[in-house]
């Protein structure tokens, strides 16, 4: 009889044990750390220059009490405090669609790319779920660049004030992130 083919689970583990540790003593990544971030979106449906601008929909979109199937592209300002004039520290750039027949809900990919301060030129990847008439929503934080290489968290969006009129619309978003 040959021998068996079978891996070894044991043998498994520390194969993928010993990867993970030459990956991170490649990469020089460190400790890895708990980051708390705290800041607002500003999304702009209307006035000469808005942040938000619907790329494409179905024919039944427009007629759907959740507009669903409705495509949405964005470049939104992420400042220090609720007011647009507020510090700019960053921008949410991607897209969401309107992903619900039943209840307002978006289906969201985007990136918080930051242009200010200890995290200037990093990312951080979500991508989630946001049923935009409920508070507080989560969203998952998928990964990231630079400071947030390998990160992974969440996210938590109140929606601080929003216009009924014009669709503007203001959340508060609390970001909890593990990185290196």
């Amino acid at each position: 009889m040959g021998a068996s083919t079978t891996p070894n689970p044991l043998s498994i583990s520390i194969l993928l044990i010993t990867i993970l540790a030459a990956t991170a003593t490649a990469f020089k990544l460190g400790k890895e750390k708990t980051t708390h971030l705290h800041f607002y979106f500003h999304d702009i449906v209307t006035g000469p220059d808005p942040t938000t601008v619907r790329v494409a929909a179905a024919n039944s979109s427009d007629n759907s009490a959740t507009f669903f199937g409705a495509l949405v592209m964005i470049d939104d300002p992420l400042t220090a405090g609720p007011d647009i004039r507020s510090k700019l520290i960053g921008r949410a750039e991607g897209l969401y669609g309107f992903a619900s027949k039943e209840e307002v809900a978006l289906g969201m990919t985007f990136n918080f790319v930051f242009l200010e301060g200890e995290f200037e030129g990093s990312t951080l990847a979500v991508l989630g779920r946001n049923t935009i008439l409920k508070s507080p929503r989560e969203m998952a934080v998928v990964g990231g660049t630079g400071a947030f290489r390998f990160a992974r968290g969440f996210t938590r969006a109140k929606t601080y004030s929003f216009d009924k009129v014009s669709g503007n619309a203001v959340v508060e978003y609390d970001v909890f992130v593990v990185h290196y």
